[in-house]
Formats: structure tokens, sequence, C-alpha cells
């Protein structure tokens, strides 16, 4: 039985919709809520409903504040936090609720379960988070948004979603100053000026974090992500702070992870000529999620050995652990370096296992903000980037290639990567990207993953640095997490630039703001590497899976 539109007032005397679907039956059951900006209509919603449902949960489709049928202005994230809880108490004083409710969705719906839950509503019983957003600032550490987010606040336009298609984002990406790019659309999209004119530590902000606030949340979690989502820490960053400082020793161990070899879309195959994770790379993961209920709901432990499932790409296989990272993982460093250039493919940098012995020698390329290096991805926000082939782009003489030595026998990587390089730049403020790919014995540069810093926000985002030009520091670049198998053969490729376009939105080597002028520099970079600067990647790796 599914009851349609079901209208739920706020305390405000706003209307909230939501589709009921309830299993067969008239006992009370357990209630699955899913809030969405989306549409709670599609035809793969349904699917996932019925297949809850059949399982004997009520499953609550809501659309938020001020979309799909709901009243009220949506403005995102602000309002998610007091209607979610108030919903989750209605619904579990419903005659066909037995009291417990679990919060599940992915994204946006991912985010929103941690806000509400920090409103501590009494009958939330547990989350499924699958690909949520981080804090403000951890995604994008440049502290200036992606370009590819204005297709997104776009979509969200009224109350339906809006067709991005009709939008020549190519020429709206590329426009500036970045705070005008919605006049390029000819609409307005007032949230997108927020990104701007609101600094980190700015008080607008604070609604929306919620990663270092996790001793206040006590409640078992399904943390769930793939390997190639965009917004893939997030998962990470909440899956150890609940660990760590979850209230209780019940909710600290029953925090599940899940990762596949899937995009921001999980549990979806990713398929080209050369990259094919095996038939056993998705998972029947309502069947998982509703095991994992009813194993909380009857305040049960989570199998210790089984709390973690983590996909090995390469091998192609789900390894099962008891925590993540793996245990017997160890860290090991490559250290860059060349002899004449690296720049570009041609170059002669290398990537080696021992620390040079060489004096100082330097790698140099010029950064244009007018001519950015692309990243590769589709002009949507739905997923940025998978595992593509870089080997044309590196041909680019603004991109330095380091490329190891053929692989005599796999190395797997299995957690996290940090790539830590001296630079120099002839500008008060630029950005540096690396990126680490697996080439294949045909050329093949298979993406791995990819991080960002820029100077002026080298010590994070609450600490603007001031950088003197010419002056060699130390920046670490974050590439968050990967597992996956360079095998036997095959060789491991690092790429520094200064772009990464429109992924980050480009750094236009100026001090001061950037986000409302057009005025830009060319950058002339360099990369030192030797005895005494030893740039270098760290990554976590483990043996004999």
């Amino acid at each position: 039985m599914i009851i349609y539109d079901e209208r739920t007032k706020m305390p405000d005397g706003i209307e909230l919709s939501s589709d009921i679907y309830l299993p067969e039956g008239k006992g009370k059951s357990t209630v699955i809520l899913f809030r969405t900006p989306y549409g709670k209509n599609s035809d793969e919603l349904l699917n996932t409903a019925r297949q809850f449902s059949k399982r004997g949960f009520v499953f609550i489709a809501n659309d938020v504040r001020g979309r799909g049928e709901s009243d009220g202005k949506f403005i995102p994230y602000f309002s998610e936090a007091e209607d979610g809880s108030r919903l989750i108490e209605i619904f579990a004083g419903k005659p066909w609720s037995n009291g417990n409710v679990i919060t599940w969705g992915a994204s946006y719906s991912g985010r929103i379960q941690w806000l509400t839950a920090l409103k501590k509503p009494e009958h939330l019983r547990g989350m499924i988070s699958i690909v949520p957003p981080s804090d403000p600032f951890v995604e994008n550490p440049s502290v200036s948004t992606s370009p590819m987010n204005l297709s997104w606040l776009f979509s969200l336009r009224g109350r339906g979603m809006q067709n991005i298609n009709s939008v020549d984002w190519e020429e709206v990406y590329g426009s500036l100053p970045l705070i005008n790019m919605p006049e390029k659309i000819g609409v307005d999209i007032p949230f997108w000026k927020q990104y701007f004119i609101n600094r980190p530590e700015s008080d607008f902000w604070k609604p929306l974090f919620y990663q270092g606030k996790m001793n206040n949340i006590n409640l078992p979690v399904m943390h769930i992500s793939g390997w190639y989502d965009d917004e893939q820490i997030g998962t990470f960053i909440n899956y150890e702070n609940m660990r760590k400082y979850s209230e209780s020793d019940f909710s600290r161990n029953n925090q599940s992870l899940i990762i596949g070899p899937w995009g921001h879309s999980v549990n979806k195959d990713i398929k080209n000529d050369h990259i094919d994770f095996g038939n056993n790379s998705k998972l029947d993961l309502v069947e998982i999620e509703s095991q994992w209920i009813n194993t909380i709901l009857e305040h049960r432990y989570v199998d210790n050995d089984e709390r973690v499932m983590v996909f090995a790409m390469g091998p192609n296989r789900w390894i099962k652990s008891s925590d993540w990272p793996l245990k017997g993982c160890k860290n090991i460093h490559m250290y860059l370096s060349s002899e004449k250039s690296a720049a570009g493919i041609s170059g002669d940098g290398r990537l080696i296992f021992d620390k040079p012995s060489y004096g100082l020698r330097t790698d140099q390329f010029t950064y244009d903000p007018m001519d950015p290096v692309p990243y590769l991805s589709g002009e949507g926000f739905a997923q940025i980037g998978g595992p593509d082939d870089y080997s044309e782009i590196e041909k680019r003489k603004d991109i330095l290639v380091y490329t190891s030595g053929k692989m005599e026998e796999g190395l797997t990587i299995a957690g996290k990567i940090t790539g830590r390089i001296f630079i120099s730049s002839d500008c008060e403020d630029t950005d540096f990207t690396m990126k680490i790919l697996d080439v294949h014995q045909d050329g093949y540069a298979q993406r791995l993953q990819d991080g960002i810093t820029r100077l002026r926000y080298r010590n994070g985002p609450f600490q603007e640095a001031s950088y003197e030009p010419g002056k060699i520091i130390q920046i670490e670049i974050d590439m968050w997490g990967m597992f996956h198998e360079i095998k036997k053969d095959h060789r491991l490729r690092i790429e520094i630039s200064s772009s990464a376009f429109p992924k980050y939105a480009r750094n236009q080597n100026i001090a001061g703001n950037q986000y409302d002028t057009t005025n830009y520099k060319v950058a002339k970079q360099k990369v030192y590497h030797g005895q005494q600067y030893s740039s270098e990647i760290e990554m976590q790796t483990v043996d004999n899976l």
C-alpha cells in the first residue's frame, strides 16, 4: 500500500509532502526515512522503496522544503536539521510505526542525516549515510567552489529538476568573474554568491559543519561510498570520527563501512575498453542494509570481522575486515626525480623508491589561467571524474610527469595517498595540483585520485597565509584514498600542475579576492627535488591480500 502526498505541518506552518510505502499486514514496523531535493517519485526510488517494504519496513520518501510537492523556499541544507528531526518524531508516533526510525539516503540526503542527528531526535535509531559531502571546504580546500557546483544549483531552481543540458556549460565555466557566472545562463542563483562572500570562518557556514561534533552523536551508522566518488573523503572522515569519538561503546562498535568500485552513484558499473571491475562489483545493498538494521535494533553488535567491506580494484574482489585501514598496512615513500625536465610525457621525470642522493634539481612550467589543464568529466554535477585516460593530456608542457619503472611485482595501494613537494612561484598566490595514475602496458594512464593545494590556504581553510614570490616552501597535497593494485609490468605515475578545470576554479594568480575580478597573471612555477628538497608521495600499502 502506498500513501501519496502525505502532508506534515512544520512548526512554522509549512507543509512537507511524503509518499509512504507500507508493508503488507497491519502490524507496526520500523520506519526508513529518505529526504531528497531531487524528487520522491523516480523509478529507481520506487524500486528501492518496494524492496524495503517487502522486507517489512515502512519506507517514507519526503520532498525537502521548497522542492517537489513540499511547500516553502528551498535554501540548500539550512532547514534540514529542524525539518528532519520533526518528521522523525511525527512518523515515529504513527499507528503503523513501532517507534524506531532509520534515516537513509545518498549525497545531499546523506549529509542532512548528520545535521539531523545532531538535534538528537528521540526515536532515531541509526543512519545509512551514502556518499555524503563533508564539512564545507574539505573536498575543495582551495576555498573556491567548483564551477561545476553551479550546474547543481541550476538543476534545483524551482520545484522540479531543471534540464542542465539546456546550458552551454563549457562557455559558462570559462567565464569570469566567478561570482557572475549565473549571468551567462541568464538566471539569478542567490546561493551561488554565498560561496564567495562568506569566508570559511563566518557564521554563515556554521550550521553546515558536523564532522567535528561526532562526540554528540550516539548512533550506529552504515557508511557507503565508492573509490571514484568525488565526495569519497566525507565517508572516511565520518567513519573514522564515529569510531573514535561517538558517545557509547555500542555506537563506536556498530559503525559499518562499504566502499565499492563506484562513482557518486553507488552500486553501478564503471566500464570502458580498459576498465571492467567484474561481475561481482555490485551488491544487494538493500539486503545488506536490511540485515544491518535488524542487527542494531536487536541491540546486537555487527560482526567484528565484517565491519568493513571494501573492493580491491585490480584483483577485483571484496575484502572483509575489522577496520580500515587494513591490518598490516605500511607506509611507503616514492620520490620525484628528473635529469633535464619532467615537463610533459616526453620529459624524463621519474618516480623512484630511493631518496635522491644528488643535489638540487628543478622542474618548471608555466601556468596560464586562460589555458588551464582540462579535467576529464561530464559537464554536470552528478559525477566529477573517474578512471579516465590522461595520456593525451599529459602531452601538455604545463604538466610535470613522473613515472616509475615497470613494477616487478604488484603494488597494492590500500589507504591514504599524500604528496609533499617543495615548490616556488613568481606570484603571491597560486595552486598546485597532483594526480596519481596507473599506467597500463599499452600506455592507458588511468586516473586513481587527485588533489589540490592553494598557497594562501596551505595551512588549512581557516588559516590564510601569505606567500613571498620566489620563496621555496614545502606544501602537502591530500589525494584521499584508494584500494588498487598497480599490477606487474604496470607503472605508477604522478602528475603535477596548477589546474584541473573545471573540477576546481582556476587560481588567477593574484592576491586578494579573486571571485569578483577578471584580472589574472601567468605564473612561472617550480618544483624542487634532490637530497635537500626531497619531494615525495607517501602511500599506505598492503601485501598478500
